[in-house]
């Protein structure tokens, strides 16, 4: 395949709170006429800019993106897209992986190889990120929204439901849902 067509890039943070400088900065660099960008988890089937990138391909187009992980976090994924990508006519590129270059033959191999690395990572980090959260709760880290009520509150609630009184009137006298009545009763 001849790339005479456009280059588009793609940039993908997970949150709001990391920066996509450094990945436009490359995929300008790099010479990408247009780049999409978002701020979504790659773990996320709906991201509507990558979607927006494959509908923008036409046959000898380019898409590209600074690593494959910011393209996909697992096999199947990453898979997909590029055969989306590869249903326009249009081939795939990496920075980070300059072999992975769709319109080469050994292209597939490479691209399968690199997605199960790419699923391998994102275990790994939710490996580390539980490992990380059971660290906290054993320290006594408190997780989830702070109780709407005081321990004396929810007793005072508890006295008050045994004592034959409804979650509704419970839930008026403290200000609070009849939802947070409710879970006080879930609770041992």
């Amino acid at each position: 395949m001849q790339n005479r067509g456009m280059i588009y890039g793609y940039a993908r943070v997970s949150t709001n709170g990391q920066d996509l400088a450094q990945q436009l900065a490359q995929l300008e660099a790099a010479g990408c006429t247009k780049i999409y960008r978002e701020k979504i988890s790659g773990a996320s089937a709906e991201r509507p800019q990558l979607k927006r990138a494959i509908g923008a391909l036409d046959p000898g187009d380019v898409l590209m993106v600074t690593a494959t992980d910011r393209l996909a976090r697992n096999t199947r994924d990453l898979l997909n897209i590029l055969h989306a990508v590869k249903e326009t006519g249009a081939g795939f590129r990496s920075i980070a992986e300059p072999m992975l270059d769709t319109t080469s033959q050994l292209a597939e191999v490479v691209i399968a190889v690199l997605g199960v690395a790419a699923s391998w990572e994102r275990q790994r980090i939710v490996e580390r990120t539980s490992a990380g959260r059971a660290q906290a709760k054993a320290r006594g880290v408190k997780f989830g929204r702070k109780s709407a009520l005081t321990s004396h509150q929810q007793a005072e609630a508890r006295r008050k439901l045994d004592a034959g009184d409804t979650q509704r009137s419970v839930a008026a006298l403290f200000n609070v849902s009849q939802a947070t009545i409710s879970r006080l009763q879930e609770r041992p």
